[in-house]
């Protein structure tokens, strides 16, 4: 009965959880967005004391349950061990903790979260999981999608609507692949090898489970040493011989007490520790060249370009290229540049939420694989508050409408060898014209007052790009987004 809760829980927050990355609309996320903000990473860099304290609290009495009910990283490889189980039964061995190994990449993550949030990330166990359903399975979500949309409308329906499914990072996608290999292929072999190894929630939430109320016991009077419980221990946690439990690794998936056919195996309180398991001095050499190569492919990758379009399918469209930004532009609510890249753990939430295809994945490495805008596809529509709405870890603050048509998050910067009345002598003023916050007036040319320029006030400007996304001129537009450091008010 223990094993069938968990597992249904289990199912139920993984597939939830999978879900919100995949819905476009947003409307699952009204519903099931505190799935996310129990998620115990995001819950702490956003400050949500009372989601720190359940997590702490429902270790402290079943162990980590967390890691095997609400963490989507954790289901998924308990899906892919569910998988490799059926091509070979009763398949683990006891193995000693690889504690220093575990204690030193925490302290790594630690370290890096505090000085370089990109970085850590890479092995957040949430972010981990969002990045690979972002860049892996929403295409072929969107896809199918959009067959349905265009089955509806050969049928006068229109309760589908068909979306875009463009590329929206080389390097993310890049690290997405490495992580579904590298996680899938430990799952298959090991278990619960990453998250017993690499994954820092899974480090501090077992430091805390060796002094849990309850836990699985083995009594081993009523053991026969048949070694079932052991070879169903996906966390390699159970010494059938010694009738210990390593309860920094256990998981409390009751795989084991499923299994055991004297009833040996339970859960309650009183059951004793497990004795000390030899250190390792050094990092397993797998792990380290994972690792590595990891850093090596993400840093190596570089953006995919976009395929080109036909306009009416007369004239081939010129991709328009992203300006290089000295300042990259964040969404209105992160409050600027240095908060949003303390807090933000890349998990491509927003990316995949955002509406206008504004967010994408950055491929600088002081804002490795956080999103920042950019305009080809769209501009930041001041009604639209997604990103702020769904963001777990309050990177971005969730603010109002009326709050974001008050916050400066960038300033327009005109470039006059590219402007066409500069260069062509025509009249256009397309950025003045949809300028949301009328930022950009039109102005006489100082040497020839027959052509009208724009005139940008910074003051005004609101950053939101529509300017820039809907200037004419190719490959670089006339005018276009910087970042403001620090965000301002109007």
């Amino acid at each position: 009965m223990l094993k069938k809760i968990r597992f249904w829980l289990a199912l139920v927050f993984w597939v939830s959880i999978t879900l919100i990355f995949l819905d476009f609309t947003g409307g699952l996320h009204v519903y099931l967005s505190w799935m996310e903000k129990i998620q115990l990473l995001p819950a702490v860099l956003s400050l949500n004391i009372g989601a720190v304290l359940f997590v702490l609290a429902l270790t402290v009495l079943f162990g980590r349950v967390y890691c095997s009910v609400i963490c989507p990283m954790g289901v998924f490889q308990d899906f892919v061990n569910r998988i490799a189980t059926k091509f070979k039964k009763r398949r683990f061995v006891f193995t000693s903790e690889k504690r220093v190994t575990r204690l030193v990449i925490l302290g790594v993550f630690v370290v890096a979260a505090i000085l370089f949030m990109p970085i850590a990330s890479l092995i957040a166990p949430y972010s981990a999981y969002g990045r690979m359903v972002n860049s892996l399975l929403q295409p072929v979500y969107l896809w199918i999608h959009n067959i349905g949309a265009s089955v509806a409308e050969h049928y006068d329906s229109y309760a589908l609507y068909s979306v875009d499914v463009w590329f929206k990072g080389g390097v993310t996608f890049v690290v997405a692949v490495i992580t579904f290999i590298v996680v899938s292929i430990w799952s298959w072999k090991s278990g619960r090898g990453y998250c017993n190894t690499v994954c820092p929630v899974g480090t501090v939430l077992g430091l805390i489970s060796t002094k849990s109320v309850f836990k699985i016991k083995i009594d081993a009077n009523k053991c026969v040493n048949c070694s079932l419980c052991e070879k169903t221990c996906k966390a390699q946690a159970i010494d059938y011989k010694a009738h210990t439990v390593d309860y920094s690794r256990c998981v409390s998936c009751f795989n084991c007490i499923d299994v055991c056919k004297k009833d040996a195996v339970s859960f309650g309180k009183g059951a004793s520790a497990a004795p000390a398991q030899k250190s390792e001095n050094t990092v397993d050499d797998s792990l380290r060249k994972t690792l590595a190569t990891t850093a090596l492919f993400a840093l190596a990758s570089t953006v995919k370009a976009q395929e080109k379009t036909v306009d009416g399918g007369l004239a081939v469209i010129e991709d328009k290229k992203i300006p290089e930004r000295e300042i990259p532009v964040k969404p209105a609510g992160a409050r600027g540049y240095k908060h949003f890249s303390n807090h933000c753990t890349s998990c491509q939430l927003c990316v995949a939420q955002c509406p206008n295809g504004v967010l994408r994945p950055s491929s600088r490495l002081e804002t490795f694989m956080q999103p920042e805008m950019s305009f080809e596809r769209g501009y930041c529509r001041p009604e639209c508050t997604r990103c702020s709405e769904v963001c777990p870890t309050g990177a971005i603050e969730k603010i109002t409408r009326e709050e974001k048509t008050a916050i400066r998050a960038g300033h327009a910067v005109w470039i006059k060898q590219n402007c066409l009345p500069v260069t062509d002598g025509v009249e256009c003023g397309n950025c003045a014209r949809h300028c949301p916050s009328g930022a950009i007036t039109m102005v006489a040319l100082p040497d020839n007052p027959d052509v009208k320029i724009p005139s940008v006030d910074s003051e005004r400007c609101l950053g939101c790009g529509a300017c820039e996304h809907l200037c004419p001129v190719r490959p670089f537009s006339a005018i276009y987004v910087e970042g403001n450091l620090v965000h301002g008010d109007m």
